[in-house]
């Protein structure tokens, strides 16, 4: 099963991944009625709405990173960690530059 793997780039490949499923997601709850590509218009308009949904998206890490440290899996999680941490790094650079 896929929780059972403990590997560090397994961890990279997930927190890469996680974040998508979860901009997707916050997109179907929240904005239903715009397609994916009109969404990437609206959001090029409103630049202040990408650090809300690079946060949105991060969520989705921090539930994968629970899940494996509450597995004891802590290479997969530290995995997931960096690559939250470069997610955050980039929203952080959207906010403020």
């Amino acid at each position: 099963m896929i929780f059972k793997k403990d590997n560090f780039v397994f961890g990279l490949v997930l927190g890469f991944i996680a974040p998508f499923f979860g901009f997707i997601l916050y997109k179907f709850l929240k904005y239903r009625a715009f397609t994916i590509g009109e969404m990437l218009q609206w959001l090029k308009l409103n630049p202040n709405l990408i650090t809300v949904f690079i946060s949105i998206s991060l969520f989705a890490n921090a539930v994968l990173f629970t899940i494996y440290i509450n597995g004891h899996k802590d290479k997969t999680a530290k995995g997931i960690f960096v690559l939250t941490i470069v997610y955050a790094v980039i929203a952080m650079l959207f906010k403020y530059l």
